[in-house]
């Protein structure tokens, strides 16, 4: 087999697996991520045992190494990346659910 011929069947390979081979590095970073990344879920539990702990502090505030400023300024500090990790949470209901007399089909514009 001359080099042509082998990089032509390389080259074909590579387009014929190219999408199991991208899914397989997917699932060997995701895999890497889940091992040394906290979930979510984790990090907001984490930061909010925190965030509870410097709260329980603020409330039976005791002299100790922080000032009651920065208690306040860590706190808030939690509270935002709560926030941030989190986002908006919105709920919704299906239009199936919502009484007739409640349903509109058309924008409604409110002005006060």
């Amino acid at each position: 087999m001359s080099w042509d011929e082998f990089e032509a069947t390389l080259i074909a390979w590579s387009r014929k697996h190219q999408f199991q081979i991208q899914n397989l590095k997917a699932i060997e970073l995701e895999a890497l991520s889940a091992k040394w990344l906290a979930s979510s879920t984790d990090r907001v539990n984490a930061l909010g045992e925190q965030l509870r702990r410097i709260e329980s502090e603020l409330a039976t505030r005791q002299p100790s190494a922080l000032t009651t400023p920065q208690l306040f300024a860590l706190a808030r500090h939690l509270r935002r990346q709560i926030e941030q990790i989190t986002g908006s949470v919105k709920f919704t209901s299906a239009v199936a659910e919502i009484p007739a007399d409640e349903y509109h089909d058309q924008v409604q514009v409110w002005r006060g």
